[in-house]
């Protein structure tokens, strides 16, 4: 089954990642990745879509869709590194699969939020990915 990134969200101070599932009257009802919990999250919650998501190259920008197939490309089957790696590791890792990107508006940090993600979703989810005219 294909990941529709755009229905997998990230919400600011939570752990881990969360599927979109309804709309509630005051925010979103989401479940976690990890284990299908059901939450609702109110208005003043910080939620973004993955499908929203891009990361800074030196041609612009590049959609995390794009980010997380390059580095499965990169990486086979293998895990992404730890969120926890050393930061030359994240850097290496990263200069291998997008030689391309912007060093100076890609920070580390955000490696290892992209590591992160890419690990849960090829552990509870798909790393096959559904295309935008797939959507419509």
């Amino acid at each position: 089954m294909k990941t529709d990134l755009s229905k997998i969200l990230s919400v600011s101070g939570r752990h881990g990642l969360y599927r979109y599932v309804a709309q509630a009257r005051g925010g979103v009802i989401a479940e976690a990745l990890a284990d299908g919990r059901r939450t609702a999250f109110d208005a003043h919650s910080k939620i973004s879509s993955l499908g929203d998501i891009a990361i800074f190259t030196d041609d612009g920008e590049l959609k995390l869709a794009e980010v997380f197939t390059a580095l499965r490309k990169h990486l086979g089957d293998a895990e992404a590194p730890s969120a926890k790696a050393a930061d030359e590791q994240l850097r290496t890792v990263f200069a291998a699969a997008i030689p391309n990107y912007d060093d100076t508006r890609f920070y580390v940090s955000h490696m290892r939020k992209v590591c992160e993600w890419y690990n849960e979703l090829a552990k509870y989810a798909s790393l096959d990915f559904e295309s935008e005219s797939e959507e419509n």
